[in-house]
């Protein structure tokens, strides 16, 4: 390899000495630039209502890049707003600028638990597409992530197919800009819920590009790493018979977002140990999305921290790591 590199070498350099003896001049090498960060790989969510709300205290600690930022939803009408309330233009437009100023970006979450949910609220598929579209068109967006898990969106099979006809008119217009599409799930995979979602997707021919489950809130503790395995285990499984796919093809348009120290339910907690071997896990299935809830509880303790000891934003350090 060595002899082929100097070959290369010299007759790079006999060229250029042609060249100038021609008396053409010979462009010196330009600056590499570097990759545009990938909003949808590595984003840990972020919110604005309590917290450690920093981005750029996060990315000064980590080096993380990007962020999903939660939520956006209904002022109870079919108008996107922050959290139902602030508008698109504002302190999230200043986050979202300090974060792009720093070299990262954004991935804006559509829905959530919480709140009112604009794929109930929109009256039509070209409605809420026209809703997503305001939200690309105001930041710019490289992807977007549709977090459909309360009843309202989810367990709705006119809303199901209301958001995916969306999703299908949003790709048309922009071709470029990405779909997550985040769901809760089973230690075996999606619900019933999920896997009409998934399959009605395929029939109405909604091009998702990842689709991440939430892998906790399953019940009162156990073995979080090998549960979350076997989830996206089976949300893979449901991805290769919907859609056709090898296992190595719906590895990647799949994802996960883990909740950091004690979740929602009581004596359950993803220790920093247990993310580790997630992480090992997601890097191993080069899986699309990797992430967790949240940045803001990335600390010690109770409050809005993770309620677990553990040195601030372990996690949020995790996830930095990651490249697929």
């Amino acid at each position: 390899m060595k002899s082929v590199r100097r070959l290369a070498a010299l007759a790079a350099a006999a060229g250029a000495a042609l060249a100038t003896a021609a008396g053409v001049a010979t462009a010196a090498p330009g600056p590499r630039l570097a990759a545009a960060p990938d909003p949808v790989l590595a984003s840990p969510y972020l919110y604005q209502w309590a917290g450690q709300t920093s981005a750029s205290a996060a990315m000064s600690a980590t080096g993380i890049k990007t962020f999903t930022l939660a939520f956006m939803l209904s002022d109870g009408s079919c108008t996107p707003k922050w959290d139902g309330d602030r508008s698109l233009t504002g302190s999230d437009q200043t986050l979202i600028k300090s974060i792009r100023d720093a070299g990262g970006d954004v991935i804006p979450s559509f829905g959530g638990w919480s709140g009112t949910k604009l794929g109930a609220k929109c009256s039509s598929a070209s409605a809420l597409a026209g809703a997503y579209q305001k939200v690309i068109d105001a930041y710019g967006l490289k992807a977007i992530d549709l977090d459909i898990e309360n009843t309202d969106e989810f367990e709705n099979a006119t809303v199901q197919d209301r958001i995916l006809n969306a999703v299908k008119i949003t790709k048309q217009k922009n071709p470029g800009v990405r779909v997550v599409i985040t769901m809760g799930t089973e230690t075996s995979g999606p619900n019933d819920w999920g896997k009409r979602l998934i399959k009605q997707a395929k029939a109405i021919g909604a091009p998702v590009d990842v689709w991440s489950v939430m892998p906790f809130d399953f019940s009162s503790g156990g073995d979080m790493a090998g549960k979350t395995k076997s989830a996206v285990d089976g949300l893979v499984g449901q991805l290769k018979s919907t859609f056709g796919w090898d296992s190595a093809t719906a590895y990647r348009h799949a994802g996960l977002s883990s909740m950091n120290g004690k979740t929602d339910n009581p004596g359950e907690v993803v220790s920093v140990a247990d993310f580790t071997a997630i992480r090992d896990y997601a890097a191993s299935h080069h899986l699309a999305r990797f992430t967790f809830w949240a940045t803001n509880r990335d600390c010690s303790g109770g409050g809005e921290c993770s309620g677990i000891s553990q040195p601030k934003y372990a996690f949020t350090k995790i996830v930095a790591g990651y490249h697929g």
